[in-house]
């Protein structure tokens, strides 16, 4: 089973606590292209049920406008999981986009909550696979299983890369969420291309997880270009402070956009019969086959997904 829902920009992932009706305000005003409203780490336990209504409140009354909307629940291994998804998609399920699932440690997990979406949408009258699934990978268990996680269900839209709990499963030298320290080796290359492979291979965004120093702004460049390498959709973002990077890291330069949508006329054009019927041709100074049509289609979907305007036209020689 590949991924078949609409992409949606996450080039910034903005994590609100769901305890903070100030911050929640805030958040509609910032240019995320995605807000995720929490109800795991940032929320203590005796403040869950409140933070529940808080958030139901904000996704109905709230302006999300241009925004994707993500509530991330409790792991499903706690007490508190089950009350989340219902509380939620209950109260808000028509104001939601997706349910972002912690801590996705094997199959059933994800199996759980597309069963209790389906049930909650058919209660409803929501049509059935409405509610998206981001499914959080932190730990080796998860890690291992993630072919079987990213298959799971057509509702799965994102794998997410979470490096705190994974630097801690790990058992890795490191106090620094998303920070692994200095000392030349990056120990995350292996889990960022692994989760970059398998998002590509169901059809899937690959989203990566936060970087704690909120001041360090050229820290958080540096983890946002090494996913970016890798190919993914997005980083999350902690503080306002980090939107811009994000939402500049994860988007094709406008000379890239340009150069990309060329290409794509280029090509279709020498490659018909009115164009020569060449495999092979030069756009410029540089070759162009059809090794170079699949790159340009990367960045110029990634462009138009962001609604990118065109400064160039293909002109035929004559």
């Amino acid at each position: 089973m590949t991924g078949t829902r609409p992409l949606r920009p996450r080039r910034s992932c903005m994590a609100v606590p769901g305890s903070s009706e100030k911050m929640i305000t805030k958040a509609q005003t910032l240019p995320a292209d995605q807000i995720f409203l929490d109800l795991e780490d940032s929320v203590a336990p005796v403040a869950k049920p409140a933070a529940r209504a808080t958030i139901v409140d904000a996704l109905n009354h709230g302006d999300w406008s241009g925004k994707t909307r993500v509530v991330r629940v409790n792991d499903a291994d706690t007490e508190w999981a089950h009350e989340d998804v219902l509380t939620i998609v209950r109260g808000a399920g028509r104001n939601l986009d997706c349910i972002m699932l912690p801590k996705v440690e094997n199959v059933a997990h994800i199996n759980w909550l597309d069963i209790l979406l389906s049930q909650l949408e058919r209660e409803l009258g929501i049509e059935e696979g409405t509610i998206g699934i981001e499914a959080q990978i932190e730990g080796p268990a998860g890690l291992s299983e993630i072919d079987a996680i990213a298959a799971a269900t057509a509702r799965t839209e994102t794998l997410i890369f979470g490096p705190g709990d994974f630097m801690a499963a790990m058992k890795m030298p490191a106090l620094t969420i998303g920070a692994p320290g200095a000392t030349g080796f990056d120990p995350f290359d292996t889990v960022l291309m692994t989760i970059a492979m398998t998002a590509r291979k169901y059809g899937l965004q690959a989203i990566d997880g936060p970087y704690a120093i909120i001041k360090d702004t050229e820290g958080y460049r540096a983890a946002a270009e090494r996913a970016a390498a890798y190919g993914y959709d997005g980083k999350w973002v902690l503080h306002p402070a980090q939107l811009e990077t994000a939402n500049e890291v994860f988007a094709p330069a406008q000379a890239d956009y340009d150069k990309a949508e060329l290409i794509l006329e280029a090509y279709a054009h020498y490659t018909s019969a009115d164009g020569g019927g060449r495999g092979a041709v030069m756009l410029g100074d540089e070759m162009i086959d059809e090794a170079s049509r699949k790159l340009a289609l990367v960045t110029a979907e990634r462009g138009r997904t962001l609604n990118m305007a065109r400064t160039t036209k293909f002109v035929p020689e004559a």
